[in-house]
């Protein structure tokens, strides 16, 4: 999948300086496991290491995003087998200001279709109305 970048100084606060950082990320996205097999995870110097086998690209993304979104993480290397990510997939940094439904509106037409974007980023987005600056998230494409 390749590599990622993030807000180093922004997201989730997982550890503190005495904690094994690759263990509390690995938990995290056990938690709420996107669909990540074999899952290996290694932290160095705010880079990540991902490693596993996803049934789809979804799961890859959710776990990259999950790893991601984690304060003094800056970025994300997925060795993860998978089905190829779609070219349409797209994501989008949350600015000051934002709100998921003016994310909607933009890319969908219509702040009431936000929902989509909370169930395409349960695993990141767990309170709608708690979302911050620098947090990457997945804009869901439409079907046809």
């Amino acid at each position: 999948m390749g590599l990622f970048d993030f807000a180093s100084n922004l997201g989730r606060k997982l550890f503190g300086k005495d904690d094994d950082p690759a263990a509390k990320i690995q938990k995290h996205i056990e938690e709420d496991n996107p669909g990540i097999e074999d899952l290996k995870v290694a932290f160095e110097d705010g880079v990540v290491k991902i490693e596993g086998k996803a049934d789809d690209p979804a799961a890859l993304e959710k776990a990259v995003l999950m790893a991601g979104n984690v304060k003094g993480v800056e970025k994300v290397v997925a060795e993860v087998e998978a089905p190829p990510i779609e070219e349409t997939t797209e994501y989008y940094v949350i600015e000051k200001g934002d709100t998921l439904w003016a994310i909607a509106s933009k890319y969908y037409g219509s702040g009431a279709k936000y929902t989509l974007i909370v169930d395409a980023n349960k695993e990141v987005i767990k309170n709608a109305d708690k979302i911050f600056p620098g947090q990457k998230i997945r804009i869901p494409k439409l079907e046809d």
